[in-house]
């Protein structure tokens, strides 16, 4: 038969010596440091799932006033309201709405609005003809100051001939 109180003091000289053993009072914190890290990764997860909504929302309303712009510019000729009802159909039909329209000219002007989540994004457009160019058919570049540097010339690259 064997004695029992070799085994205790075993027990008892492996757990005083027994390397990376921490007291009693720091057991489960790894649970609670677990838990605010992912409460924290969960903040920043909604986070950036909050900005991805707002610029989806800022998307589609860019995309729907551009189409919108485009299709009151093409219809200017059968007059402003008749220009605006049809950017309007092509804003619903974006999943956006027409928030202001307005066709002087050639040129149309709108606003849209798209709604994604809680976030609302307006986005001005404006479409028409280009302005018309400088005689000679190229536009004139802009004056230049004196104190500006004279842009550098560049010389044309040697060609290679055949013998």
């Amino acid at each position: 038969m064997r004695h029992r109180g070799g085994a205790v003091r075993l027990r008892r000289l492996l757990k005083a010596t027994w390397p990376g053993r921490r007291p009693a009072g720091d057991r489960g914190s790894a649970t609670v440091w677990c838990v605010c890290v992912i409460g924290a990764l969960c903040a920043v997860f909604g986070a950036l799932l909050g900005q991805g909504e707002a610029v989806l929302a800022r998307h589609r309303a860019a995309g729907a006033a551009d189409l919108a712009a485009l299709a009151a510019a093409d219809h200017w000729a059968d007059g402003e309201e008749s220009a605006c009802d049809t950017a309007g159909r092509v804003a619903a039909a974006q999943g956006s709405r027409l928030v202001r329209c307005a066709v002087v000219g050639e040129v149309s002007d709108v606003t849209a609005a798209s709604a994604s989540g809680p976030f609302t994004a307006e986005v001005r457009a404006r479409a028409g003809p280009a302005e018309p160019a400088a005689q000679g058919g190229r536009p004139e570049p802009p004056p230049r100051s004196p104190s500006a540097p004279r842009p550098r010339q560049r010389s044309p690259a040697p060609r290679a001939t055949a013998p």
